[in-house]
């Protein structure tokens, strides 16, 4: 259960990272960071499952919790929406021109934190 716990110990900083940037106005940074906590969040649980979680899908590492664990629609939304913020918001190829942080708003990086939240208040229930 230790490891479990260090992984949601780094959730939890990555998510403060996440609304870091918020505050810079690093809106692509924010919605990555928020990807990157609901992430780790994920794997610990899985860990505290007796699971260990290979990737980097929010939606995957959903459908892969032991059936027991009922994982809430709006959270499989949630999944959906933060899984586009992982590779888009670092990479400048990965939109027709210009940098990544050119193309992500205030509004979608601090839905992307209230997002990556609720994921982590989901573990956290769990563990």
């Amino acid at each position: 259960m230790n490891r479990a716990r260090d992984w949601l110990e780094q959730a939890e900083h990555n998510l403060r990272h996440a609304q870091a940037s918020l505050g810079l106005g690093d809106w692509a940074w924010a919605c990555f960071a928020a990807q990157q906590a609901a992430e780790a969040a994920l794997k610990g649980l899985h860990l505290a499952q007796g699971q260990v979680a290979w990737g980097h899908s929010i939606l995957d590492l959903l459908s892969e919790l032991p059936q027991r664990i009922d994982v809430p629609e709006d959270l499989v939304e949630a999944a959906k929406i933060l899984d586009k913020y992982y590779i888009p918001t670092r990479y400048p190829d990965a939109h027709p021109s210009g940098p990544a942080a050119r193309h992500y708003v205030a509004r979608e990086a601090e839905e992307a934190v209230q997002l990556a939240g609720k994921v982590l208040d989901f573990v956290r229930g769990h563990l």
